[in-house]
């Protein structure tokens, strides 16, 4: 077991300890799965995806703040890339950003009808930018 499963691990209970604020005892069954799948995470690495639906369905189930529910899913990112790949200053960087996207979403009044018709273009402009340094075609 390397420092790297067990930073992860922080994660993954940084992860349930967010979706579990306010949780009923529906909510806190789901979290002693994840926090069981955390555990076995640590010897088996394809657990670790079971943990975070495990998190998933709590966060469903308790329909918790949307600022925690955005604080668990950073965590479960963390979580995943520092189980399965290496965390780069960009993966950092693009977690932070999408969290930071998710929470000012939550926060924005919605009182343009409009609004949720420029999400498509958004997403395509994103992946847009994304992908330009692959779409080059003079080198």
């Amino acid at each position: 077991m390397t420092s790297r499963r067990l930073v992860a691990a922080l994660f993954g209970v940084a992860m349930t300890a967010a979706a579990a604020v306010g949780a009923d005892h529906r909510g806190l069954i789901a979290a002693a799965v994840a926090l069981i799948a955390i555990l076995a995470g640590l010897f088996v690495r394809a657990v670790a995806t079971a943990a975070v639906l495990a998190v998933v369905c709590l966060v469903a189930l308790t329909e918790s703040h949307p600022m925690l529910a955005a604080t668990s899913g950073v965590c479960a990112t963390a979580y995943l890339v520092l189980t399965y790949a290496t965390l780069t200053r960009a993966t950092a960087v693009g977690i932070a950003g999408f969290a930071i996207v998710g929470a000012l979403a939550t926060v924005v009044p919605a009182g343009l009808p409009w609004l949720p018709l420029l999400a498509p273009v958004a997403v395509v402009a994103a992946v847009g930018v994304a992908l330009s340094p692959y779409l080059n075609p003079g080198d």
